[in-house]
């Protein structure tokens, strides 16, 4: 059984599945440099060009990677769950990032100081091949959502974007208002409330003011296009090779 199994407080770090997945040869030394932080909708984690102090393990919230024009424009590039970490570039040879990462649902997340990071990722253990799996699903992601932001329509964008930030809660009920979707998807707002109006007259959600219930996810897998199968498929690669070193650590005898 891994050492650090869930304790009775509401907030773990096993909730992260990449820090669970570590052995508790690895999850020790980690353990006590990892901080619990609140993450506030709309918070700004990391800008552009800014250096990068800290890497984020969020548990509870949703983290929206960004690029941001010029002009001001952004649109998101990838959504980060309990299913990864914030601040792949400290690992990849970079110690700022071109992109922002925004607080897109509220929650906590546990954030690791830079140069313990880099000291667990240096030591070339489960812990960097886990990140380093992990980078090649976000970059799927990333990939993925260029293609589908520049191919597919507004509302087959919107069930892509719900049903991936379905599967990082435990809740069927989104707390987000169509003017943050729209800056998501890096499209007009009226285009949102078209798209959206569409899948509450279907019966596949549910709007108010704030708010966004699924209904009918089902119907939302059959509206959106086949990019959210590919981001999914990817993922699932990602939290199965996670799910069998748990296994393989369990079956581990005790020290």
């Amino acid at each position: 059984m891994l050492a650090h199994i869930a304790m009775s407080t509401p907030h773990d770090p096993n909730q992260n599945h990449l820090l669970a997945a570590l052995p508790e040869a690895e999850f020790a030394p980690l353990s006590i440099h990892l901080e619990l932080v609140p993450m506030a909708i709309g918070q700004m984690l990391y800008e552009p060009g800014t250096q990068l102090r800290h890497a984020y393990f969020p548990t509870t919230s949703i983290v929206s990677l960004h690029y941001v024009t010029e002009s001001g424009a952004s649109a998101e590039t990838a959504g980060v769950g309990n299913e990864g970490v914030v601040g792949t570039s400290l690992f990849m040879g970079g110690d700022t990032t071109s992109s922002s990462a925004v607080v897109q649902t509220a929650g906590h997340a546990y954030r690791l100081e830079r140069r313990i990071l880099m000291e667990a990722f240096n030591r070339a253990g489960l812990m960097q091949g886990l990140l380093l799996r992990y980078t090649q699903a976000l970059m799927t992601q990333m990939a993925q959502t260029a293609v589908c932001n520049r191919h597919h329509s507004i509302e087959q964008q919107l069930c892509r974007w719900l049903l991936l930030t379905l599967d990082r809660l435990p809740s069927a009920d989104l707390i987000m208002t169509q003017e943050l979707v729209a800056g998501m998807l890096g499209v007009r707002r009226e285009s949102v409330t078209e798209a959206a109006g569409n899948l509450q007259n279907a019966g596949y959600i549910r709007y108010r003011r704030g708010h966004i219930g699924v209904l009918d996810r089902c119907g939302l897998e059959v509206r959106a296009c086949e990019c959210y199968a590919v981001v999914k498929k990817e993922l699932d690669r990602l939290l199965s090779d996670v799910r069998y070193r748990q296994e393989t650590a369990s079956a581990r005898p005790s020290r």
